[in-house]
């Protein structure tokens, strides 16, 4: 392994030592590593592969060398990349990642497109319930910025966690309101809503893989929700009772193996039109439900 970085670094030197850095961790495959050396230089290069290939005599400069070592050196500790290079794609977005904040993952974007299929020109108010990064909320405004009478209102209960949505929303020029509420407590009976959509914490308080991956640098309160992950998916279900217009829709993100229950809690409190929706691997993702 390539202990130490060269005094001066080109980029086939800078990624030989990367790659090699990664792979001692026996985390990664040789693929992996080769993917991840090149994605965190690309990035802090602002370039593409292709200039990596072209380029691989170049050398890089003192600050861009430092920034890459500490990258790497992140990366072989375990932090995830969207905390490493302070920021995550997600529904075409760059967001402001932060380890106050939940990291925007590919599978959320089924919730958000679940919830685009709902709105009507009927709709009016819309709640994001957890919304971390701002990541559902802004998506769903970039998506209906045409429409004026559609109010987006994302809350969160973590004022830290509140001001990245805000950055992200003002980034992408996103109209929401954000407003720091313990779920729809906040929100009296007659504060209707057509919509509501969250990704709560639902993984259960002893799962063990809260202790591998980029979960261990996650926000516990983000993550896990009782002793079976559905405590705070329990509270919106009951919540949403009062807050719902008749035949308005909740949309709730889950684990793979929480689509019985939700639907079953969901029935128990009398919504109707109950569906599980798959992810991308085939699994229970997330769950609808009509009040």
């Amino acid at each position: 392994m390539l202990d130490k970085p060269a005094a001066k670094m080109s980029i086939s030197c800078a990624l030989e030592w990367a790659q090699s850095k990664l792979l001692a961790t026996q985390t990664l495959s040789n693929f992996e590593a080769k993917f991840e050396a090149e994605f965190l230089l690309t990035e802090l290069l602002n370039v593409n592969r292709a200039h990596l290939i072209a380029w691989p005599e170049s050398i890089l400069s003192a600050e861009n060398k430092a920034a890459y070592i500490n990258a790497v050196n992140g990366r072989v500790s375990g932090q995830p990349i969207a905390y490493i290079l302070g920021y995550r794609e997600f529904w075409g977005l760059k967001l402001k990642t932060t380890p106050n904040t939940l990291i925007p993952r590919p599978d959320t974007e089924i919730l958000v497109n679940e919830t685009l299929k709902k709105i009507t020109s009927e709709t009016q108010r819309i709640i994001d319930l957890g919304t971390g990064t701002g990541a559902i909320a802004i998506a769903l405004a970039k998506e209906t910025q045409g429409n004026q009478n559609l109010e987006i209102i994302a809350t969160d209960l973590d004022s830290a966690t509140l001001a990245t949505a805000q950055h992200n929303a003002l980034e992408h020029q996103a109209s929401i309101s954000l407003i720091q509420s313990d779920w729809l407590k906040p929100f009296s009976y007659s504060s209707q809503f057509d919509i509501v959509v969250s990704n709560p914490p639902y993984i259960e308080e002893d799962d063990q893989h809260l202790y591998k991956g980029d979960l261990r640098f996650e926000p516990i309160r983000a993550l896990t929700s009782g002793h079976d992950g559905l405590t705070a998916i329990t509270t919106i279900i009951k919540e949403c009772q009062d807050r719902l217009k008749k035949d308005g829709w909740l949309l709730l993100e889950h684990g793979y193996a929480q689509g019985e229950n939700i639907r079953s809690l969901l029935n128990s409190h009398g919504y109707k039109s109950i569906e599980t929706i798959k992810d991308y691997a085939n699994l229970d993702r997330v769950t609808i439900a009509q009040r």
